[in-house]
């Protein structure tokens, strides 16, 4: 594998503490899920990167494929889960919005996408994420 890109950030205090980029350009300050204290939580910035990348990768999918949706979007419903073994794990809900195509080239778009994205790629076999296609949003 060749490596395109690399970035690092560096946690303090786990879910109650503060997460940052080590370029300086992007801090947060992290909360447990359900907290009313203000900050993000680890699975919500999951979801924003993850959104992002499918998105970008259903844009590139699109080209690729000579498609021309008129509107496309991700959102990502990102869970944390008990495992039986006693262990956390991730439950991922990922839903595309593409307009301007036909059920079967938006679906077509949809797995080509899901097969290039690298969060998607990093999960499979590891975290189950079920595809969601929605043609009328």
């Amino acid at each position: 594998m060749k490596v395109l890109y690399k970035t690092s950030a560096t946690a303090t205090g786990g879910r109650s503490g503060v997460s940052k980029l080590d370029d300086g350009s992007f801090e947060v300050t992290t909360v447990p899920p359900g907290s009313k204290n203000e900050g993000v939580n680890p699975e919500q910035l999951f979801a924003l990167g993850y959104s992002a990348c499918f998105d970008n990768a259903m844009l590139l999918a699109a080209q690729r494929m000579k498609l021309a949706p008129t509107t496309c979007s991700t959102t990502i419903e990102v869970g944390l889960a008990q495992l039986e073994s006693g262990g956390f794990g991730l439950d991922v809900d990922l839903y595309a919005n593409i307009a301007g195509l036909s059920e079967t080239e938006a679906q077509s778009l949809l797995e080509t996408a899901h097969s290039v994205c690298p969060y998607s790629n990093a999960l499979r076999g590891n975290v189950d994420v079920r595809l969601h296609l929605n043609l009328s949003f």
